[in-house]
């Protein structure tokens, strides 16, 4: 019942909730629809951080034997047991919030107005600190093999 309520409570903040507030501050009716080239765009971003996210839950649940959803060190589901530094997290320590924040991109560019861009950034500094306590549990859960990857893989996808 735990993993069910993390799963479902992560859906209805990052899929549903968060793209909602956007739509919201955007003061966009919900008839709203870009230009078809903007519409396609964003479509297809959309897609593609949700594939990644769930991507990367999947292989989470898998391989890491646990789950994603740990806010401001409050376990949500039971953690993982195991680093994973396979799969979609060969390339990002944060794939789940890489697609998440794909798809954000994607709900920012159909909606063409600056507010939901306001409340992406908003959220991108919350999460950032989010991660930052989650790499600080991870880093006492796998000691030395942590650091290694930590090192080796950047926290998105770029080195900034």
């Amino acid at each position: 019942m735990r993993n069910a309520f993390g799963y479902i409570l992560g859906f209805l903040v990052f899929v549903a909730g968060i793209p909602a507030l956007m739509w919201w501050v955007s003061g966009r009716d919900l008839t709203w629809v870009p230009p078809l080239p903007l519409a396609i765009i964003s479509i297809v971003l959309m897609f593609l951080g949700l594939t990644l996210s769930i991507w990367s839950i999947v292989y989470m649940k898998k391989v890491g034997e646990g789950n994603p959803f740990d806010a401001y060190n409050h376990e949500l589901a039971p953690r993982t047991k195991h680093l994973m530094t396979d799969g979609p997290y060969r390339f990002s320590r944060n794939p789940m919030l890489l697609g998440v924040y794909i798809y954000y991109i994607g709900v920012i560019i159909w909606l063409l107005k600056c507010w939901p861009l306001v409340v992406f950034a908003f959220i991108v500094v919350l999460l950032t600190l989010q991660v930052r306590s989650e790499e600080k549990r991870l880093e006492a859960d796998f000691g030395e093999e942590y650091r290694v990857y930590r090192e080796k893989v950047p926290r998105y996808l770029f080195r900034l």
